[in-house]
């Protein structure tokens, strides 16, 4: 039968006649099928990936694509008066990931089922995500994020573990969400715990919800609330509940195919993907130990040469460490074996730093990690060496060998061929598709980059995005923005080393010039895409300083010919799937030493925009790909930031009083224009914040950043050099596959 025949059967209906929302759930149900009847990937070795978060974003397409169904489904439904787009749009984006780290995540198993490697995923299951963003009076507002419908990729599976806390024991069902390799006859699963108990009817007032009854909570929201005790607590609780479902799924597994638990690690490895699985080691060993029969030297033995650990962060406040009294009221029953382990440090070393519980009785997470697994790896080549000569630097003295560096990638399947169908077709027809299965080939588009032809239809493919972006904007926020201006956009996660904040100074500078009666040679657009965490006070104070300035150049008729400013509501990646293709300046401006890599530098870079950014991160691994005449570096070094923080000279209020540019910049913030339409208290916040701390030095680098965006701006201008830079990039992109990353993971860390 064909897939035609297949999908009318499955509608009971014309496919003309369907509704958008029944071929969606149609061919949802195709797809599922067909997985379900796919084998898993096996091996003598498993792999167990453990996230807090897998931002994956909607399915349909993405399995189609790696299903090899995607160009017969679009034809069949354009034939019958249909649109994939349209019916991609009924699908709601799953809301169990918020950032790079769960991106990443998600991009990581697209790549392990690629490669036919033997892996699952292993995270909880969120009902509400993260939270839906909405703007009301130029501020963010929280809401739920409801997305688990009857019909969904979630299968409802047997498996239930026994969780025991404290004061009670939660009983949790898992649910799978199949994940098939591009191309490849075999699947993996994303397996995600929950509990049936869980109601979503205790939310009120936005996200607020009692965060002390566990058994309506626990996997409600993605990183609740944690500025105050309980939320501390709900996130031990969520943290415990992930890794002792987690521990009791692997040890079932290993049973099941005759493993013997003494050689766990011969036949099992465990990614901790940052340090929210990380009590996993402690629950490992407390189930071999007290239900196994292992006595406790055996036991950490074992699970030292089972577990990795990935670092994602070089700011301390991302490394987590909980209080002895939060894990007392959650998971007693961990205690004596961190106490134990730790014990082992302090008799083996002198030093206080590499110790597990510090002295103001904080568990150290990463410690633990680092001691008590056999790899530890970066996720950038400046990021690693960071780690290794700096914050980890200890650590780095006492276990050499465990250390290495794992640059990010991503995956070309979603973030070139889903989101950009135009140029990856075009680049089909340059270099044929064989860069879908190796993206070194992409290299092959150098042959191109004197080709006036090719160089000429980059720029059509370009323009035809951002006009599918200026659609989309015009139908979801009611925005207008001009497709020959200059798309410039920064997304992200809101915070303060991200630097939104310099970015917004930028705007306030272009703002200035306009009206001093400096045109640009052509119009800017200014796109922002972010969420701040719901406590992170001066994160919403940037969000609100952002859309106070679209507001204002909106509504002036002597700048707004000129410059557009747009802050995209709820940023996701749907969201990004749109914005990326449209870019043409890429915006990666975090403080060096500051962004461990960036994802989304890979992915603007892969769609043809040129970065403007920092040596930082894998911005530095771009710079040297693609040479200094297609990429445009600003600001300090990682080398001069880090003595800065150390010495601690930097003072942002000197640079304030000294130089009256950024002067009349940072007073911008509480000027009448921006106090009429803003809070007095949200911009004087940030003001103040700017001018006494600026913990992230925006004011060290603002100066350079605007001189390097100006020059930018002027070589937009010549078409042909600007598309040279684009190619290049584009080419050269190959590299920041994550089929790439998870070879080199699996060559030096997993040997599935």
């Amino acid at each position: 039968m064909s897939l035609e025949e297949i999908l009318k059967n499955k509608l009971g209906k014309e496919i003309s006649s369907a509704s958008d929302a029944e071929i969606y759930t149609a061919l949802l149900n195709i797809t599922k099928e067909k997985m379900e009847g796919m084998e898993h990937n096996t091996g003598n070795r498993k792999l167990y990936y453990i996230s807090a978060e897998f931002l994956i974003g909607k399915l349909l397409s993405n399995n189609l694509i790696n299903l090899g169904m995607f160009d017969e489904v679009r034809e069949i439904l354009a034939k019958n008066g249909h649109s994939i787009t349209a019916v991609e749009e009924v699908e709601p984006e799953p809301s169990l990931g918020n950032g790079g780290l769960g991106r990443l995540a998600a991009c990581f198993l697209d790549s392990i089922a690629t490669l036919g490697l033997n892996g699952d995923g292993v995270g909880l299951n969120y009902h509400d995500g993260l939270f839906l963003q909405k703007f009301v009076d130029n501020k963010q507002y929280e809401e739920k994020n409801p997305w688990i419908t009857d019909n969904s990729w979630l299968t409802r599976t047997d498996v239930s573990f026994e969780v025991p806390f404290k004061d009670f024991t939660l009983k949790s069902t898992m649910h799978d969400i199949d994940v098939p390799g591009y191309h490849q006859s075999k699947c993996n699963k994303l397996h995600l715990f929950d509990i049936d108990s869980v109601d979503e009817s205790i939310i009120r007032d936005g996200i607020n919800f009692d965060k002390h009854d566990i058994g309506k909570n626990l996997t409600l929201f993605l990183y609740p609330d944690d500025s105050d005790e309980a939320g501390h607590l709900l996130r031990i609780y969520q943290q415990y509940f992930m890794v002792s479902n987690a521990a009791q799924l692997i040890i079932r597994e290993a049973e099941s195919r005759g493993v013997d638990l003494y050689r766990l690690h011969e036949h099992v490895c465990i990614q901790i993907n940052d340090t929210h699985p990380t009590m996993v080691i402690p629950e490992l060993i407390r189930i071999l130990t007290q239900q196994k029969g292992f006595n406790m030297d055996t036991a950490i033995d074992v699970v030292r040469k089972t577990c990795a650990y990935t670092n994602h962060t070089i700011l301390a406040e991302a490394l987590e460490k909980w209080p002895i009294s939060y894990l007392e009221k959650v998971v007693p029953q961990l205690l004596p074996i961190i106490y134990e382990l730790d014990a082992r440090i302090r008799r083996e070393f002198s030093d206080e730093r590499v110790y597990i519980i510090d002295n103001q009785n904080r568990v150290h997470m990463a410690h633990i990690d680092i001691h008590f697994g056999y790899a530890v790896n970066g996720v950038a080549a400046l990021h690693t060496e960071i780690l290794k000569n700096s914050e980890l630097r200890p650590f780095y003295d006492i276990y050499p060998e465990k250390f290495n560096n794992k640059t990010n990638g991503i995956t070309f399947r979603r973030w070139l061929v889903h989101c950009n169908h135009e140029l990856s077709e075009y680049l089909n027809e340059l270099i044929g598709p064989e860069y879908m299965d190796n993206a070194e080939n992409l290299e092959k588009l150098l042959a191109y980059k004197d080709d006036e032809k090719v160089l000429k239809k980059l720029r059509e493919i370009k323009k035809d995005a951002k006009i599918e972006l200026k659609k989309y904007l015009k139908h979801t926020q009611n925005i207008d923005i001009d497709e020959n201006s200059v798309f410039d956009i920064q997304i992200k996660r809101l915070h303060e080393y991200k630097r939104q904040q310099m970015n917004a100074l930028y705007a306030i500078y272009k703002y200035k010039e306009i009206k001093k009666g400096n045109l640009p040679k052509r119009p800017i657009t200014m796109i922002f895409g972010a969420k701040a965490a719901p406590a992170y006070t001066i994160a919403k104070d940037i969000i609100h300083l952002i859309l106070c300035l679209q507001q204002l150049v909106e509504n002036d008729p002597s700048v707004s010919p000129y410059l557009k400013i747009v802050m995209v509501e709820n940023y996701n990646v749907t969201k990004a799937e749109k914005l990326i293709p449209a870019c043409d300046i890429s915006e990666q401006i975090s403080l060096a030493s500051k962004e461990a890599s960036g994802t989304g530098n890979m992915k603007f870079m892969l769609n043809g925009a040129v970065t403007l950014g920092t040596e930082d991160g894998a911005n530095v691994e771009i710079h040297e790909l693609v040479g200094d005449d297609n990429i445009y570096i600003f600001g300090k070094k990682s080398e001069d930031v880090i003595k800065l923080y150390e010495t601690g000279s930097y003072c942002s209020a000197d640079i304030y009083n000294n130089d009256p540019e950024v002067e009349e910049l940072v007073d911008f913030i509480i000027s009448k224009e921006l106090i009429r339409i803003g809070d007095p208290m949200n911009l004087c916040r940030l003001y103040k914040e700017i001018v006494n701390k600026d913990w992230f030095m925006a004011l060290l680098d603002v100066k350079d950043y605007i001189k390097t965006k100006e020059q930018m701006l002027n070589d937009y201008e010549d078409e042909l050099a600007w598309s040279k830079k684009a190619l290049v990039n584009i080419a050269k992109a190959g590299f920041f596959s994550s089929d790439r990353t998870i070879a080199e993971y699996n060559n030096d860390i997993w040997h599935l």
